[in-house]
């Protein structure tokens, strides 16, 4: 068993921080656990056809880390030099071992013991970095596996299918159909797209930069006042998300409903994209072809009176007794991103097993630390998501708790940092309530922001920078520093 410092299990945008921030410190007894056999997380991963990303790239991307963009929104394909512009530059190859899928991870004698496909591993501090659209989910419709032809989720995309062609089922409706339908539908022969709720659709403000736009952002103070505009932007989007339904009207409504009218003539099939739910409640779809992709002579819209009955192995009958043959089936039907945010089993202290603790429910203190599981720290964590603006930014946000807390426990020569009870409840009861004022909590949708037990659990309700302000510093109150070798007797911290 290798024992180290700190273990980040994950090596997407999560891990690298996680990383870069230990390194920066100083702490560089690290490694970074990958289950897969290369590193760098969700855009070296999803590789769909038209995958990009829906938040502007100078400010998803690591504010420390600026980058050449060659657009407002990134591509996969450079999100993934992105991805390995940061890995290169800091030297994380090193540390990170590749097709290490953890097991289990348990609280022993101090320390937290991690078991992985690669050998076990000893380590004072463990942050999960694993996020929340990591483990991919797939329904159990009847007769799935019977099925003859090639069928793959998103997450995994099989590009030795050829689709020219083919007759093509894509199930779901959310952000990954909605790139690619467009991205294929040139190209199939058929494409039936199976959707169980529609989803509004915004246009996608993007645009390549000019040779003179990119050269004026590699200036330090140009490139900041783009990311600064870019997030008061979108900032204002939690008006309407939280406060006023006359700013979602402002904000976004009005614009979903003109491109609806203005790219899909016919008037029935307008009807069933049109959601019967407000506008923000699910993620909201941005994008300037997927209407006229649904639109096209080779493509069937299948909505939820007319969905899956049940998977033969040439294809698909619908509930209304139709015979669909195919040649390819794409799962585009999300992940288990609530209930699943950590998807081995967890062992803290006493035996308890976070499973248990979450069974009501996530939760979590800033999203990030639970009572009874000391040095673990969650990165995009219960209640941690954003609708509105980058995710990195938050990201950010927990790292300067997540470093707080290491260097506030080796600074008093502590073994152990955690969380109290106390302090958990209050955040998250302060959490929930503010949650029921937002549109995703009243929107009148079920959307994958919500838990089982109906609460949301993937967003945050309230601005980032709020957020950003409470993970900002570390409350002494909040948490029990212990010596090594004691579960019980607790040292003041200073």
């Amino acid at each position: 068993m290798r024992s180290v410092t700190v273990v980040i299990i994950g090596s997407g945008f999560g891990g690298q921080c996680a990383a870069i921030e230990l390194l920066r410190r100083g702490i560089d007894d690290i490694v970074v656990l990958e289950r897969r056999e290369f590193a760098g997380g969700t855009w070296r991963q999803n590789s769909y056809p038209g995958a990009a990303v829906d938040v502007q790239s100078p400010l998803y991307s690591i504010a420390s880390e600026p980058y050449d963009w060659s657009q407002m929104f990134a591509v996969q394909s450079e999100l993934e030099d992105y991805t390995r512009h940061v890995v290169d530059k800091h030297g994380l190859d090193d540390l990170t071992v590749l097709g290490a899928e953890v097991q289990r991870i348990e609280w022993v004698d101090d320390s937290w013991h991690v078991t992985t496909t690669a050998g076990d591993y000893r380590a004072q501090f463990v942050v999960n970095a694993t996020g929340p659209l990591s483990t991919p989910v797939v329904p159990p419709f009847p007769g799935r596996e019977s099925f003859a032809g090639a069928q793959f989720h998103t997450n995994a995309w099989d590009h030795d299918v050829p689709l020219a062609g083919a007759r093509v089922a894509i199930v779901g409706s959310g952000a990954s159909a909605a790139q690619i339908i467009p991205a294929v539908q040139p190209e199939v022969g058929e494409l039936h797209v199976f959707q169980r709720s529609p989803h509004w659709v915004m246009p996608r403000p993007d645009r390549k930069f000019r040779p003179w736009e990119r050269r004026a952002l590699r200036v330090g103070f140009v490139r900041r006042a783009l990311r600064a505009a870019i997030y008061w932007k979108l900032e204002a989007r939690i008006i309407g998300f939280k406060y006023s339904k006359v700013g979602l009207w402002l904000f976004a409504e009005r614009h979903a409903r003109n491109l609806l009218r203005d790219q899909v003539a016919d008037p029935d099939l307008r009807a069933r994209l049109t959601p019967d739910y407000t506008i923000g409640c699910k993620r909201i779809i941005l994008s300037n072809t997927l209407y006229p992709a649904i639109s096209s002579a080779n493509t069937t819209l299948h909505d939820r009176d007319d969905g899956i009955a049940e998977v033969t192995p040439t294809g698909i009958t619908t509930a209304t007794g139709r015979e669909i043959p195919l040649d390819v089936i794409v799962w585009s039907t999300g992940y288990d991103a609530t209930d699943g945010v950590i998807s081995y089993p967890v062992i803290g202290r006493n035996g308890t097993a976070l499973r248990d603790v979450w069974s009501d429910y996530p939760r979590a203190y800033l999203g990030t630390t639970v009572p009874d599981f000391p040095n673990l720290f969650i990165v995009t964590g219960p209640n941690t998501g954003i609708g509105h603006t980058s995710a990195i930014f938050v990201i950010e946000a927990q790292m300067r708790y997540i470093m707080s807390a290491i260097e506030h426990a080796r600074r008093t020569s502590s073994r152990t940092v955690e969380v109290t009870r106390a302090a958990e409840e209050r955040y998250t009861a302060m959490i929930h309530d503010e949650m029921t004022r937002t549109v995703w909590q009243n929107g009148g949708c079920t959307s994958w922001y919500k838990s089982a037990s109906g609460r949301v659990i993937a967003m945050f309700p309230g601005f980032s920078f709020t957020y950003r302000r409470l993970a900002g510093s570390f409350r002494d109150d909040d948490h029990v520093l212990r010596p090594a070798s004691t579960d019980t007797e607790a040292v003041a911290a200073s």
